[in-house]
C-alpha cells in the first residue's frame, strides 16, 4: 500500500511540473486532484494541491486529523480566515462529487468495490503579463483508461471510454461547459492574480543559474561531461551539448529540472565522448536570468608538478648555501690579507 500511495505521489509532482514549467511570458495557476482507494483503507482517500507558477500555494489531504484547505507558500498568508473556510466548503464539495463518479464508474464497469481505483483531475489557467486570459484546460482521468478532455475551444470535450463518453453526453446537455468556461476566464485569473500579488517578490524573482562543467573517466576509458546548472529560477532552462558547432544528440542524457530544496531548481546534460576530444564540445545555456545565452567548455585545472617543483626548491637552497659559503670564505680571506699586512 505504502509502494502504491508513494508512486502516485511521485507521478502527481512529475504532472504538476511538466504543467507549470512554461515561464514563456505567462503565468499559470493550476490545481491537481486525486481520489484513490487502496485495499485495507476503510474510506477513499482525496487529496488537492493549488500550484501557482512552480510553487504550492494550498493543500488538503482528508487523512488528515482536521480537515482543512491549509495554506503553504513560502509568502506571508495575507487571506482572512473566511477565506480558507470557503476553500475547504470546496474541496470537501469536491471531495463528495468524486466519491459519487467513483461509485458510478464501479457500476457500470462492474468493477468490485475494493481494489485499486484513481479518479484524477487537473485544471487551470495560463495568464498574459498584463492580467489578461491566454488559456486554460480541464482533464479528468479514470483509473488510467478513461479520460475527458476540454478541447481549446473551451466549448467541446473529447472523451475516451465508455464511462467517459456518458458523462461527455451529460455535460453537453447541461451548462457545465459554460460554467468550466467562465470560471477559467474569469475566477482563476482573478484567484492567480491575487496570489501573485501576495507573492509577487518570490514568484516573479529571477535567479542566474550557476554554471560549471565537469569530467569522469567511464569504465570503457571515454569520458562523460556534465554541464550543471544550479540555483536557478524560474524552472525554464535550455542545455544543450554542440560537437564543432553542430546539434549534439547522440548519447546524450538530460536530467529532470529539480527542486534544490530552496526554492530554486537545478538540471544537467551529459554527453559521452572520446579522450582527447573534450575540447571539441561546449554546452550552450539559456535561461531568464542570463543576459545572454552562455557557452560554456571543460577547463582541464592547471596543476604545477610535484616532483620538478620539490628539485627546484632543493637546488635554490643549495645554491643560496653555496653563495653565503663563499661570501663567508672571501670575507676571512680579506681578514687574513689586512692582518698580514
Amino acid at each position: 500500500m505504502k509502494t502504491f500511495v508513494t508512486k502516485f505521489l511521485l507521478l502527481l509532482l512529475q504532472a504538476l511540473l511538466a504543467l507549470s514549467s512554461h515561464r514563456d511570458g505567462t503565468n499559470f495557476l493550476g490545481f491537481f486532484q486525486t481520489l484513490f482507494t487502496v485495499p485495507g483503507l476503510p474510506n477513499p482517500q482525496f487529496i488537492s494541491v493549488g500550484f501557482v507558477d512552480d510553487i504550492q500555494f494550498e493543500r488538503f489531504n482528508s487523512r488528515r486529523d482536521v480537515q482543512r484547505t491549509e495554506h503553504c507558500a513560502p509568502w506571508i498568508d495575507q487571506k482572512k480566515p473566511e477565506d480558507w473556510k470557503d476553500s475547504t466548503d470546496q474541496v470537501l464539495s469536491y471531495f463528495q462529487d468524486f466519491t459519487e463518479v467513483l461509485q458510478r464508474m464501479l457500476k457500470i464497469y462492474n468493477y468490485s468495490s475494493t481494489g485499486y481505483y484513481t479518479i484524477q483531475r487537473r485544471y487551470g489557467c495560463y495568464v498574459l503579463p498584463r492580467g489578461y486570459f491566454s488559456h486554460g484546460f480541464v482533464e479528468v482521468s479514470f483509473n488510467d483508461h478513461d479520460y475527458i478532455r476540454l478541447n481549446e475551444d473551451l466549448r467541446s470535450w473529447t472523451a475516451v471510454g465508455k464511462f467517459a463518453e456518458i458523462l461527455r453526453e451529460e455535460w453537453d446537455s447541461l451548462d457545465v461547459t459554460e460554467n468550466v468556461k467562465n470560471y477559467l476566464e474569469h475566477r482563476c485569473v482573478d484567484t492567480l492574480l491575487t496570489e501573485l500579488e501576495y507573492g509577487k517578490e518570490i514568484l516573479l524573482r529571477t535567479d542566474t543559474p550557476k554554471l560549471r562543467v565537469t569530467r569522469k573517466v567511464r569504465p570503457d576509458m571515454k569520458i562523460t561531461l556534465r554541464c550543471w546548472a544550479l540555483n536557478f529560477y524560474p524552472a525554464e532552462i535550455t542545455l544543450i551539448w554542440k560537437r564543432d558547432e553542430s546539434n549534439q544528440t547522440v548519447q546524450v542524457e538530460v536530467s529532470e529540472t529539480r527542486p534544490s530544496g530552496d526554492g530554486t531548481f537545478q538540471k544537467w546534460a551529459a554527453v559521452v565522448v572520446h579522450s582527447g576530444e573534450e575540447h571539441r564540445y561546449k554546452c550552450h545555456v539559456n535561461h531568464e536570468g542570463l543576459p545572454e545565452p552562455m557557452t560554456l567548455r571543460w577547463e582541464p585545472e592547471t596543476t604545477i608538478p610535484f616532483m620538478p617543483v620539490v628539485i627546484a626548491v632543493i637546488l635554490g637552497a643549495l645554491l643560496r648555501g653555496a653563495m653565503v659559503t663563499f661570501l663567508i670564505w672571501k670575507r676571512k680571506s680579506r681578514g687574513k690579507k689586512g692582518s698580514g699586512s
